[in-house]
């Protein structure tokens, strides 16, 4: 049985020079590294450009000092330790501080510090917290990533969830069918798991993240039909990154690879402007321009992802562009009365978040 051997140090791979080992240690003081050699081994290490090494190797460009390390101000919806609740219908419970690899543009690489008190060890206070709140009818376990947890410790909080009468969803946040397929390929309580939990009246979800087609391998997609046959619906979402993923012909192959294997396009994200990030991060307005000639020339099943910012505000869906005009709309709101407000600001093609056309505070 194949097990991927995990490591935390560059200077453990392979073929690196002594410069490039220098310049990720470097990096990996502020923000951690973490692979697997499976992960590693889709590198094309010939290829400086390689966007598998993209997602995963350490950028010095990391250290540029852009943006912040909370850019959609989470923290300000925790409302017990290890739990946030921005939307009325949905709670988000932090699991896991730990993930199968760290992708370098992670927009809560905050948790990975020694020092962060956001995740909770004992998820106790959050599921009493659902309980109390009968307008929650839907739980993300994420973190970190909630497949990295032990079937059997994921098996219980996903149990307490279930005997909760309104909670209708039950949904894992995890890149772990990219990273790590074997978690899942070799661990046969997990599909038991979700077959007992994932009913006809109430589904589990995973919510993948594949950002380039060429994480779609083989392995991976036996990952992804092991979760599906265990009863789970299985959706993917990714951020648009540079380098990556930036460009038409990347977006149109990963959606239809994704659709072809019955596994939905379902959010495309703005990079936030989290601290590092500015070197994956696309301007707004030209990640629209190429998510929306990427959708135009794929199937309709294919066409179900939609292009969003996951501002503190809320999340924000990218609806139309003109020679003038850009166009968004609130898809969800932590404040109610911002539900669908339709919005039209001036081009600017320098813009990274909603903050750069407007004053949020200023909307309603």
């Amino acid at each position: 049985m194949y097990k991927p051997k995990y490591m935390t140090r560059v200077d453990q791979i392979e073929g690196l020079s002594e410069r490039e080992i220098k310049e990720m240690e470097e990096v990996i003081e502020r923000f951690p590294f973490r692979a697997n050699d499976y992960y590693l081994g889709l590198i094309n290490w010939k290829d400086p450009n390689d966007p598998v090494k993209r997602i995963i190797m350490p950028d010095l460009d990391e250290l540029d000092e852009w943006g912040e390390m909370d850019a959609s101000q989470e923290h300000k919806y925790s409302v017990v330790p290890g739990m946030e609740h921005k939307y009325d219908d949905t709670a988000l419970l932090l699991v896991s501080k730990v993930c199968g690899s760290f992708c370098r543009f992670c927009f809560r690489k905050r948790l990975f510090s020694t020092d962060n008190k956001e995740v909770a060890n004992d998820v106790t206070p959050g599921i009493e917290y659902i309980r109390k709140h009968k307008e929650i009818t839907n739980v993300l376990l994420t973190g970190g990533d909630s497949l990295i947890l032990s079937t059997d410790k994921l098996g219980d909080i996903v149990k307490r969830l279930r005997e909760i009468e309104h909670v209708g969803i039950i949904r894992f946040g995890s890149k772990m069918v990219a990273f790590n397929p074997y978690r899942i390929i070799n661990d046969p309580e997990l599909p038991e798991m979700i077959s007992k939990h994932s009913t006809p009246e109430k589904r589990i979800y995973i919510m993948a993240h594949f950002n380039h087609p060429s994480e779609l391998t083989d392995v991976a997609v036996e990952g992804l039909r092991i979760l599906r046959d265990a009863g789970a619906v299985v959706c993917n979402q990714t951020p648009m990154i540079r380098g990556v993923n930036d460009n038409v012909e990347t977006m149109i192959e990963l959606f239809k690879k994704l659709s072809f294997i019955g596994v939905p396009p379902y959010y495309v994200f703005q990079c936030r402007p989290t601290k590092g990030n500015y070197t994956y991060a696309v301007p707004a307005e030209e990640g629209y321009m190429i998510f929306k000639k990427a959708i135009d020339q794929v199937s309709g099943l294919a066409k179900r992802a939609r292009f969003v910012m996951s501002h503190a505000t809320g999340k924000i869906e990218y609806v139309g562009i003109d020679e003038n005009k850009i166009y968004m709309k609130y898809h969800r709101a932590a404040d109610l009365r911002r539900y669908d407000l339709f919005m039209a600001f001036d081009r600017n093609p320098e813009a990274y978040w909603l903050d750069d056309y407007v004053d949020p505070d200023t909307l309603v």
